[in-house]
């Protein structure tokens, strides 16, 4: 029988939600959004999902078979939600849990990406994978040897209620301490049934598919977000999805987690990336230069 998700709230300790994210894996944390900045940030993006064609053409047949075709995605959400910006993008409890799983790996982490996935009716069950090996060649080759450093943390946060026959995510508990061959199967996944403004957060080593969506008439809406190392290349490039223009009116926090600001090694022996005619991007944005 596979294991159950632990389960905390949002109110709880960092070090409570880290030790069960540590152990297990994946933690579910209820209470991430609460009711009003639900309703506010599922107002803004529906605009968004009613523009967004299920069929379009993805960069490769292989990306649409992983969403799946009656799934709506958006994307580039930094652009598109205030709310995101404001409460989301630098949750307290997002932030808190990359602090202990990511910074000892990192002079600073940064967004991954976020994006919302609606699911329709008729989505099949997804890939069981890890989120990790999007950085395939970091594992075959640096870390090929045995257990290395989380370089992921990610989150699917119901954006309304998640319930297994509508596609909950189903996550396998423990998956993060398999070795790398071990295949999954189907019976050992447990289905990531929340109410609406929870969250899944899991590492990138954990095992986990989107669920099949097997009802007649109704949508699962949920948000992927992920963070990871400063120093790797992001799913998302959001230099793009937030262009400049955009970026000049966003908050320090907000700059920094979406990559417009340098990561800045130096002091470990490391190297200094992301650089704008040698300076820190975020400085030039807040001197008005860039």
């Amino acid at each position: 029988m596979a294991e159950r998700i632990p389960q905390r709230t949002a109110n709880d300790s960092i070090p409570e939600i880290v030790s069960a994210l540590e152990e297990f894996g994946v933690v579910r944390v209820d209470g991430m959004l609460d009711a009003p900045l639900l309703a506010r940030f599922n107002a803004e993006i529906d605009e968004h999902l009613e523009a967004a064609d299920p069929d379009r053409r993805l960069m490769n047949p292989l990306i649409e078979g992983f969403f799946g075709k009656a799934t709506r995605h958006i994307t580039g959400l930094a652009a598109k939600s205030p709310v995101f910006v404001d409460h989301v993008l630098c949750h307290p409890v997002l932030l808190g849990v990359c602090d202990a799983i990511l910074l000892p790996s990192c002079a600073r982490y940064q967004l991954n990406i976020a994006q919302v996935l609606d699911r329709g009716p008729g989505s099949e069950m997804q890939l069981l994978h890890r989120d990790e090996l999007v950085w395939v060649h970091l594992f075959e080759q640096a870390w090929s040897s045995g257990p290395h450093p989380e370089v992921q943390v990610a989150s699917m946060i119901a954006l309304e209620d998640f319930s297994a026959d509508a596609g909950a995510t189903r996550i396998i508990p423990g998956s993060h301490r398999w070795p790398r061959e071990r295949q999954p199967q189907l019976e050992e996944t447990v289905a990531a049934e929340m109410p609406a403004g929870s969250a899944v957060l899991y590492l990138g080593s954990t095992v986990h598919g989107g669920g099949a969506n097997t009802t007649p008439d109704r949508r699962r809406r949920g948000m992927h977000q992920s963070y990871t190392l400063g120093w790797l290349r992001t799913e998302e490039n959001h230099y793009l999805t937030t262009p400049i223009e955009t970026a000049r009116s966003l908050p320090a926090q907000a700059l920094d987690l979406l990559g417009y600001t340098a990561h800045d090694a130096l002091m470990s022996g490391g190297g200094y990336l992301g650089s704008v005619d040698t300076a820190d991007p975020r400085d030039l944005i807040e001197r008005g230069t860039l």
